[in-house]
This record gives structure tokens, C-alpha cells and sequence, in this order.
């Protein structure tokens, strides 16, 4: 990896280049402010904490969608006064952004300074799904965070860690369920049994201390599975929400959602069987792709499914460019990502009510590539010459993370990889 583009991203960057990324990321932060009303998704999390302070149950609004445990999370701002939450909500959700941002760089041994952190900055700055994320103030910054930071402590070893971290993240916003597959996958029964017990635990003490928490079973959790209302179902991206505005009937659609949802979680077993005994690099690509995999197959049939959700994914997506294999590595990978630029006109999408024809394209497109990924990885650990075939000893195949030589002997397989490809 010294040589080449990818030697190229990895090196330092100027401290001219870094300045200029971070204020072009902070001035994208900001860009809220020419707006009069920002960070409404937040001032609904924010007006649930000052109706519990003031004896009532947070869920009688029914915009309030989130866990118990959000509640309590946002007492700290609800004593703020709202000019202040106006100023601080869209740069504190950028600095969550970019806090995950670095995570992702740390996942995969890259240095903060490089000029692979510049770019990510600059591409985090003209991304449709962060400029929607920032005006908003959603809460998807929580799992933003935790997605990378899970994935780190697990490629690290430290798998009950990743566990607590993911069941912490769920019990503020329940975006990262689908990463508990991951330790089913990998066999991670305490992680899973931390993750699990951490959310339930939290979720369950915010319940008892608030009044009336039965309403979230008989009142939000319904309007959830109804896919929202007429306010919110035009930015839904999944496919059993934007299909029917194509002409396809109602059932269909869930039908193929649900077929191409199962299509990437097989994806996601053989991304996992297909990187065994990977590491450096290779195990950090196996995790992320694994389990971006998960997540794409939960964001294109449950709803709802918005534009930002696609920053818990991306960021890390976008740093295992450096690891050999990536999906990240081919064209097809950023195709997808092509409509979610800002300030590239697509006649007709540009409302606010039609982008979910381009989210349907970045998560179905991301997700077939990852897929045919899983694939090929796959199918490079497989042994194409049959044991006891005459005349061959034994077969060299070349994997993502190694060179894998697979003795017909008695023995099985035995992997040594050159310190080379350790990476």
C-alpha cells in the first residue's frame, strides 16, 4: 500500500489542504442558519424531555418516535433557551459527523492527517444526506457514532465493548439492530447478550420514570409500522414506500423489498464466511462490509428509511478504499453515490418530496455492489481443484486479505500469508 493511489491518500496532507477541509466542513455544518426554522427533528426529542419535566408522557405528541431512553438523553437541552438550541444543534450534529468520520479513519489504521481524511471531510461537506442531516438535527448522529466505534472495538478483540456500544446506540435510537446479526454471524453470544441487555435495560428504567409509557406500544409503534403519515411518507426511501409512486401495487412492492432485503443478509453471511481469518486491513474491511450489508438490508424495506440515514454506512465505506478488495474500489461503488451530490441539478428531483427516487438508487445500488463483493470474496476462498485431483498438491488462491495455500494432504488448509498482505 505504499505505492500507487492508495499510497497516494494515505500520505499527509498539507496543513493548507486540512485547514481548508475542516472550514469547508464547519461552513457546511452552518449552512442551516440562512434558514428560519432548523433542527426541527431534534426540537421534537427536546420538546418530549420538557413535557416529561412538566408531568406529562412524552408520547401524546406522536412525532416523538424515539426510545424512553432518548428522553432523559435530552434533558440537558431543554432548559436551553431556543436561540441557543438554534445555533448549537447544526454544528454539534456536524461534530458528531465528524467524530465518526474519524472513527472510520481509525478502523482502518489511517491517519487523521492524511489526505484520505481532507477528502472525506470535503465529501462529507457536499453530501445531500449530511446537509439534511445538519438542518434537521436528527438523532441518526447516534448510530453515525456507534457504527464505527462498534466496529473498531470489535476488529480490536474487544467484542463485549462493541456489544454495550451497539445496545447503548439502540436504546437512544434502535437504527442499529440489524448490526446484532453481525455477532450471530461471528458467534459473539456475550457481545450480543451485552448489546441486548444494555438496551433493554435502559429503555426499561426510562419507561418506569416517566408516566404513561404504554402509549409508545399503543400509539407510536403503530403509527411506525404505518410508515408515518402524508407529512413524512413522501421522503421515505424504502422500497415498499417509493415503488407504489412508480405504479407498482402496494403488495409487490413489500414482496420485492423484502426478497432483495434477504438477498443482501445472504450477502452479508458470505461477505462473512468469505474473509475468515483476515487481518489488519482485511478483518477491518470484513466488518464493515458485513455489516453495512445488514444495515443496507434493513433501510430498503423498513420504513421508515430517510436520505441520512446513508451517513452510518458511507463514511467507513468510503475509508476501506485503502484495503485490497474494497467494494470501494471499483466505479460501480460511487455510481450510486453520483445523484447525492450537491449542486448537480436532476431535473425533476430536486424537491424535497422527490429526492426519495435518488435515496432508492444510492441504497439499492450500494447494496448490489457490496453484494457481488460478497460474492467474489467468496468465491476466491473457495478451492476450485478438487482433493486427490493427480498431479496437483495443492491450489494457491488469492483472497482480499492473503494468499491462502490449500494443501490436499491430510492436513486441510493451511494460510500463511507474506507480511505484505497483512494489510
Amino acid at each position: 500500500m505504499g505505492g500507487g493511489p492508495a499510497g497516494l491518500l494515505l500520505g499527509r496532507a498539507p496543513w493548507q489542504v486540512r485547514a481548508a477541509a475542516v472550514v469547508l466542513f464547519t461552513l457546511s455544518a452552518a449552512r442551516p442558519y440562512a434558514k428560519s426554522r432548523i433542527g426541527l427533528d431534534n426540537a421534537v426529542v427536546v420538546r418530549a424531555a420538557r413535557t416529561l419535566l412538566e408531568g406529562g408522557s412524552p408520547y401524546a405528541d406522536r412525532r416523538f418516535l424515539y426510545l424512553p431512553g432518548a428522553v432523559f438523553a435530552a434533558l440537558p437541552q431543554a432548559g436551553l433557551p431556543e436561540r441557543v438550541l438554534f445555533y448549537a444543534v447544526p454544528l454539534a450534529t456536524g461534530a458528531f459527523v465528524g467524530a465518526g468520520a474519524l472513527l472510520a479513519l481509525g478502523l482502518f489504521e489511517v491517519r487523521r492527517d492524511s489526505r484520505l481524511a481532507a477528502l472525506l471531510l470535503v465529501g462529507l461537506a457536499f453530501f445531500l444526506p449530511f446537509q439534511s442531516l445538519v438542518f434537521l438535527g436528527n438523532w441518526t448522529v447516534v448510530a453515525i457514532v456507534a457504527f464505527p466505534a462498534a466496529l473498531l472495538l470489535a476488529r480490536r478483540g474487544r467484542w463485549s465493548g462493541a456489544g454495550a456500544v451497539v445496545g447503548g446506540s439502540i436504546a437512544l435510537k434502535p437504527m442499529l439492530v440489524p448490526v446484532l446479526l453481525l455477532f450471530v454471524l461471528a458467534r459473539r453470544w456475550r457481545a450480543l447478550g451485552w448489546a441486548v441487555a444494555l438496551a433493554a435495560v435502559l429503555s426499561l428504567a426510562a419507561a418506569v420514570a416517566m408516566p404513561h409509557p404504554e402509549l409508545f406500544l399503543t400509539r407510536t409503534l403503530p403509527f411506525l409500522l404505518h410508515g408515518q403519515d402524508a407529512y413524512a411518507r413522501p421522503y421515505d426511501a424504502s422500497w415498499p414506500a417509493v415503488l407504489p409512486r412508480l405504479g407498482v401495487p402496494q403488495a409487490p412492492a413489500l414482496v420485492l423489498g423484502c426478497v432483495f432485503a434477504v438477498g443482501l443478509l445472504g450477502a452479508a453471511w458470505l461477505r462473512w464466511r468469505g474473509g475468515e481469518r483476515c487481518e489488519g486491513r482485511g478483518e477491518a474491511l470484513r466488518l464493515v462490509e458485513c455489516a453495512s450489508l445488514l444495515m443496507l438490508a434493513a433501510f430498503v424495506v423498513c420504513r421508515p428509511s430517510f436520505q441520512n440515514y446513508a451517513l452510518v454506512v458511507v463514511p467507513s465505506l468510503a475509508v476501506s478504499v485503502v484495503a485490497g478488495g474494497a467494494a470501494a474500489r471499483s466505479v460501480w461503488f460511487w455510481v450510486p453515490l453520483v445523484p447525492e451530490w450537491g449542486g448537480v441539478p436532476w431535473p425533476g428531483l430536486e424537491s424535497a418530496v422527490h429526492h426519495a427516487f435518488k435515496d432508492i438508487v444510492m441504497y439499492g445500488g450500494l447494496g448490489m455492489v457490496l453484494a457481488v463483493t460478497a460474492w467474489r470474496q467468496w468465491r476466491g476462498w473457495r478451492v476450485v481443484t478438487p482433493p486427490g485431483s493427480p498431479g496437483t498438491a495443492g491450489v494457491v488462491t488469492l483472497s482480499s486479505c492473503r494468499y491462502s495455500l490449500c494443501k490436499h494432504v491430510g492436513a486441510g488448509r493451511l494460510r500463511k500469508p507474506p507480511e505484505v498482505f497483512r494489510k
